[in-house]
């Protein structure tokens, strides 16, 4: 497109043209930076007066009213792409996810915190159960026990039953080195007697046989086989018998002995003062901690629990959250003008990656408004608008915004104005596409 110069004023020669001689001989000549489009206007009529309120022309792009380059909070690799490039959409609709697994396994973690935190702060506030209760103080009654043994001494059936636990452990000691009774050892020698007869008897039926091809198959091999299995039995028996005992057994049994005439030591033996002072504070610590567990929770302590609430709470919605920014809604209804990602694509946050727009009311936003004619338009001024890709169509519309800071565009500070299109001439012209370049005059 041809480039316009604003503020042109038809009939006005703004470019003149100065020639010097330089030394030289050479000449240089300097044009307006109008020129161009002055060379279109038909020339001054001589005498005729200049114009007070010269018409603007700027360049511009259609956009829609109402459009936004939606873009993602996280970064991610993409799961899972939703729509297509034309496809309506409503506001809030899923445009694309991320994979989102660690994101889900927080939020679990954060539920689960916050359940723990609510249960805590439940049971402090309910107060101990009776099963509590009546632990503590069975913890109590037995501390209470055992420093009333101490103060009033062993009594004498008690002293009695640990001399029978002494003398109980020394026979079973003795019994290890004493090996079997009389009637054991005479039973175990004639078991181990007759073994060896019927063994003995077995072994001469059998060497009668024994050159016999079938010798195998006949009973006197049998015979033998059985009376060798009963006399390695019986032999096994009495080695037993007379063995030396088995080394853990005995360690076992002095150790029993130790301890039996320990206990008998100590209940013959007064409680020392020691021994009374440490009964005492085990009574003093367990009725301490049943009195505690009465009195219920503290203030404190409920508060302590209620701001472990409130924090497991704000890490669950800061997961949430985590998670929600792993899927990109539509921020506006409208049409999916342009997608810039595709599945398994890595997504960084912040950088616009889907086009979105209300395609049924446009605007045109002008690019090339200098601050020479800015000064010129005012909002609710009326425009016409025509368009390069459209010849023969013109539009109605009229000015709706003056972007109040200005920006330097190849040596100009230029001005965005917002120009809102003639509904009813923009829908009945239904060639208009997005970022279509349009020329707007501002009379």
């Amino acid at each position: 497109m041809k480039k316009r110069r604003l503020g042109i004023v038809p009939g006005l020669v703004l470019a003149s043209v100065l020639i010097l001689s330089l030394a030289t001989g050479g000449v240089l000549v300097f044009y307006n930076r109008a020129a161009a489009d002055i060379a279109q206007q038909p020339a001054a009529t001589p005498g005729a007066s200049i114009d007070p309120n010269p018409t603007v022309v700027a360049d511009g792009t259609v956009v829609p009213v109402q459009y936004v380059a939606a873009s993602m909070a996280s970064g991610g690799l993409v799961a899972e792409v939703l729509v297509h490039e034309g496809d309506r959409v409503e506001a809030g609709q899923p445009i694309l996810r991320l994979r989102s697994e660690q994101q889900q396994a927080a939020l679990a973690e954060a539920v689960a915190a916050v359940a723990s935190a609510e249960a805590q702060l439940a049971d402090l506030k309910a107060g101990p159960r009776d099963e509590q209760i009546a632990a503590v103080q069975a913890n109590v009654d037995a501390a209470r026990a055992g420093l009333a043994r101490l103060e009033e001494g062993a009594r004498d059936a008690d002293i009695a039953a640990a001399r029978s636990a002494v003398e109980a452990a020394e026979a079973t000691l003795k019994r290890l080195y004493a090996g079997p009774d009389e009637n054991t050892r005479i039973a175990a020698e004639a078991e181990l007697s007759n073994a060896e007869a019927v063994l003995q008897a077995a072994q001469a039926a059998y060497d009668l046989v024994a050159g016999q091809p079938d010798v195998a198959m006949m009973p006197q091999s049998v015979q033998l086989e059985q009376a060798t299995n009963a006399y390695q039995a019986a032999k096994a028996r009495y080695d037993a018998l007379f063995a030396e005992p088995d080394v853990d057994r005995v360690a076992q049994a002095r150790a029993q002995v130790k301890q039996a005439q320990a206990t008998l030591a100590r209940m013959l033996e007064p409680a020392t003062a020691a021994e009374l002072a440490e009964a005492q504070a085990q009574v003093q610590q367990a009725q301490a901690q049943l009195d505690l567990l009465l009195v219920g929770a503290r203030d404190y302590q409920v508060a302590a629990a209620a701001a472990a609430v409130d924090q497991a709470q704000a890490a669950r919605m800061q997961a949430e959250a985590a998670l929600a920014d792993t899927e990109l809604r539509a921020p506006i209804s409208g049409t999916v003008a342009a997608l810039h990602v595709k599945l398994g694509e890595q997504v960084l946050p912040g950088v616009p990656i889907a086009d979105l727009g209300d395609l049924s009311a446009w605007q045109v936003e002008t690019t090339d408004l200098t601050e020479l004619d800015i000064a010129r338009v005012q909002i609710g001024q009326a425009v016409r608008v025509t368009f390069d890709a459209l010849p023969g169509v013109e539009l109605s519309g009229v000015v709706t915004r003056i972007q109040p800071i200005g920006h330097e565009k190849l040596g100009d500070m230029t001005y965005t104005v917002t120009v809102q299109l003639n509904q009813d001439s923009a829908e009945r012209e239904p060639s208009l596409l997005w970022n279509m370049t349009a020329v707007v005059t501002i009379p």
